[in-house]
């Protein structure tokens, strides 16, 4: 699956882009996130048209807040750098609002010329991505109508202005290698090579929610390459446990030291999932990576398994899960997260391990009252009810 879709650094759309990430994330402006565009004839339902600011501030209205809307340029709410006004792009008058929900600013353009001003925002985008910058409107928070645009400086005034159903609103890109998850629209702009949806990326998790279908990978098939359309990338196996260090080690899972062995090894900082004899846990051989202490304390651990009964493995460890997150709702910072494959299983406490695994398409087991996966990552049907299998991790 493309992880771009999360873990990507936001992008711009223009000079407006990449802000809106960054005036999130912390309190120095960088560039913005925003750029506008309409949908092409028959491509989408007739977008919003005002012809004031205040109209369009009355139309975002009926999705989200827009308070105390100001068209004064040196209004302090508009950060300081990255945002083009009057005059450029076709924009004919800028505002400035207030999505007291979100906690927010919206920053407001008229645009009567939206294909111009698409053009413009393609032109600007083709050159960040000559630049190197792949990662151009992967996270554009531009919404559009047909005479105005806006840039949202949350993630989630983006996701309450294009998320509902009956939202006439839209996100505009220029990137081609943008992915638009199942269950999103993805429609022709004005300019080709521009695309309009209603799924807004975020590198933090906290865009779109999941709309797919929670697959099944035992299923559906062998794995395909890239993020599929339908279906399941399916999951790794391996025959032994030297087949799945190969597979993991050495550029995941450090196994320069490994012990193949059936007694519990564990450390105070290093917790497996696996508790006990491995047998009852339905693991048919186990191995532990790392050092595993002695003069000096234990450090880097991971454990290895493969698995003759993998329903049993899950329901034990959706049990164990469960315990751990009884007390405040979080798992402890010292136990292993437990990630399967069809036959196999890692259990490690580190995150960069978990995102390596993940790119070798290991899924986690969680068993969270409730949990699902924002948009474009994915989420499987685990063995044992109650437990998704998934590659995304909130976070910490």
């Amino acid at each position: 699956m493309r992880l771009q879709r999360i873990s990507a650094a936001t992008a711009a759309l223009a000079a407006l882009t990449t802000l809106a990430t960054a005036c999130e994330d912390s309190p120095k402006p960088g560039p913005p996130a925003a750029s506008p565009s309409a949908s092409a004839p028959g491509a989408a339902p007739a977008s919003p048209t005002a012809a004031t600011l205040a109209g369009a501030q009355a139309h975002v209205q009926q999705y989200t807040s827009c308070e105390n809307l100001s068209t004064d340029p040196n209004d302090s709410r508009v950060p300081l750098s990255g945002f083009i006004g009057a005059g450029d792009w076709g924009i004919t008058e800028r505002g400035v609002c207030t999505d007291k929900k979100a906690r927010g600013e919206i920053v407001l353009f008229l645009t009567p010329d939206m294909k111009a001003f698409q053009q413009a925002a393609k032109d600007h985008a083709a050159k960040l991505l000559a630049e190197g910058r792949g990662d151009t409107d992967l996270a554009s928070r531009t919404v559009v109508g047909k005479t105005f645009a806006l840039t949202a400086l949350k993630t989630a005034t983006a996701v309450s202005l294009v998320d509902p159903p009956n939202s006439d609103l839209r996100i505009l890109s220029c990137n081609p290698d943008v992915f638009v998850p199942e269950g999103f629209k993805k429609e022709k702009a004005l300019v080709e090579g521009c695309f309009l949806t209603d799924y807004v990326n975020s590198p933090d998790g906290q865009g779109s929610p999941h709309r797919g279908a929670v697959r099944d990978p035992s299923t559906e098939g062998a794995a395909k390459p890239g993020q599929p359309s339908t279906g399941s990338l399916g999951l790794p196996s391996a025959g032994s446990i030297a087949e799945l260090k190969q597979l993991v080690s050495p550029h995941t899972v450090d196994c320069t030291s490994m012990k193949v062995t059936d007694e519990q090894v564990q450390s105070i900082d290093y917790m497996p999932v696996v508790d006990g004899p491995a047998s009852a846990w339905g693991v048919k051989q186990r191995a532990v990576c790392g050092q595993l202490g002695g003069e000096q304390r234990a450090h880097n651990l991971n454990w290895l398994d493969t698995v003759s009964d993998m329903k049993t493995l899950q329901t034990k460890a959706k049990a164990a899960q469960l315990a751990d997150l009884k007390d405040d709702g979080r798992l402890k910072a010292t136990a292993s997260k437990l990630l399967v494959g069809t036959n196999i299983a890692v259990e490690t406490n580190n995150a960069n391990v978990r995102r390596g695994l993940h790119q070798l398409q290991f899924l986690y087991l969680n068993c969270e009252t409730g949990f699902t996966a924002p948009a474009g990552y994915r989420l499987e049907k685990a063995q044992v009810e109650g437990c998704v299998l998934t590659n995304y991790e909130r976070p910490s």
